[in-house]
């Protein structure tokens, strides 16, 4: 697509309103990013020639003639989101539109030595449409002939991430330090790479698909093996000085606390994240608690969760009581955050919310409690969860980019828009 750099931008800020608001009118869009008429009649019909806007239906008018609403094209452009965890990948293929076109995984060992090259050999299937070494959680729907072109790569992974656009990876629960993942993707790959903080990524994709439409200003929190956090404000992911911003899961509770996965003594992770929620099962047992023995067991992982949880829905006192105790925990902290953050909403997600109805009975009255008067009210907001969320969150932080007027993706950033126009082959 021929145009200077300032069409582009324009075009891109397009892009970006249509993306996170819905479609709208040419008028509106007009008023919108304060410009003429004739540049906006100008610019999206050379948007919709490109195959990236398309023309939906008539707004209703108060008097005149009804507007025409322009909204984004889903086949313009797709992603692929990987998010890594400690024991395995989870891949998805999403469309710009938010759609998911299929979705993997496949087991991973993060400490071994060619870990990267492992990643990279998965993403490799996806992107040949060979599927060499995956299974498949959904069947894919389109072919990869026929399927929208791939505009980039992105990768969650539950740690930080200084630059996304550079990604350069530390993460204790992957025995990861420096290691340089996006430098080495984009070397085997050659394809544009952002790599992120997983829960930063969810807020991502919250940002175009999800409460992000309605409020620039929210809390993501996740909850399950671990807890985090991500800040939205003013409509960007709040990364800190580091990338680092959001470990709301080592957060100081109690100096005497038991001993984090980080090191350090009575953090909130250690109290309600999966772990901590299993010794609080294994401290209750005294032989007659009823909870169900891989709750019990000292490896009990993702089976003891489950069934702590399944124990607790079932009424079992001891496995409720955990949940509470756990949920009021969560609540108080959650509270300090909300006092110090002011967020129009808070979004709950992650594989904890499951069992939200037990954490619930401890969490709101001790949120709300806690909670400066003015701000009692606020929306918290608990949404369905599937594993893949964390790989559509990551390939969000691709499909956000051609809506970041800002250039907050960098290089990487500025080849994903490339792409998308239609300029790099």
């Amino acid at each position: 697509m021929a145009g200077t750099d300032r069409g582009d931008l324009t075009r891109t800020a397009i892009l970006a309103l249509l993306g996170t608001v819905g479609p709208l009118s040419r008028t509106e869009l007009a008023r919108e990013l304060d410009l003429s008429p004739a540049t906006v009649t100008q610019l999206t019909r050379e948007l919709m020639g490109y195959g990236m806007l398309e023309e939906l239906d008539l707004k209703p008018s108060r008097g005149g003639r009804p507007a025409q609403r322009l909204g984004l094209v889903g086949s313009a452009g797709r992603a692929l989101g990987v998010k890594v965890t400690a024991d395995h990948l989870v891949l998805v293929d999403v469309r710009l539109d938010g759609e998911v076109l299929g979705a993997w995984e496949c087991a991973f060992d993060p400490s071994s030595p060619e870990a990267l090259d492992r990643l990279a050999d998965a993403v490799e299937a996806v992107v040949s449409g060979s599927g060499r070494g995956l299974t498949a959680r959904t069947s894919a729907s389109a072919d990869h002939g026929q399927a929208p072109p791939l505009l980039g790569i992105g990768v969650g992974v539950p740690g930080s991430v200084e630059d996304q656009a550079v990604g350069t990876v530390n993460a204790p629960t992957l025995e990861w330090q420096a290691m340089p993942v996006g430098e080495r993707l984009r070397r085997r790959l050659k394809l544009p790479v952002l790599v992120e903080n997983d829960v930063n990524a969810l807020a991502a994709a919250e940002r175009l698909y999800g409460r992000g439409r309605t409020h620039r200003d929210f809390l993501v929190l996740t909850i399950g093996r671990g807890v985090g956090a991500a800040i939205v404000a003013d409509g960007r992911v709040y990364r800190g000085a580091r990338g680092g911003a959001g470990e709301f899961g080592h957060v100081p509770v109690d100096p005497a606390g038991p001993v984090c996965g980080c090191g350090a003594r009575g953090c909130l992770e250690a109290y309600v994240g999966s772990a901590g929620l299993l010794a609080a099962a294994r401290a209750k047992d005294g032989g007659s608690t009823g909870l169900p023995a891989a709750a019990l067991a000292k490896d009990g992982g993702s089976a003891g969760l489950s069934g702590l949880g399944a124990a607790g829905a079932a009424g079992d006192p001891a496995a409720r009581e955990v949940f509470a105790e756990a949920g009021a925990v969560l609540g108080r902290a959650t509270a300090g955050l909300i006092n110090v953050v002011d967020p129009e909403v808070v979004v709950v997600l992650g594989e904890g919310t499951a069992d939200w109805p037990l954490w619930q009975v401890g969490f709101d009255p001790a949120v709300r409690a806690q909670l400066y008067p003015g701000r009692r009210d606020i929306s918290i907001e608990v949404e369905s969860w599937d594993d893949t969320s964390w790989a559509q969150g990551a390939a969000a932080l691709v499909l956000a980019t051609p809506f970041d007027a800002a250039g907050a993706a960098g290089e990487q950033g500025r080849l994903v828009r490339a792409r998308l126009i239609g300029t790099t082959p």
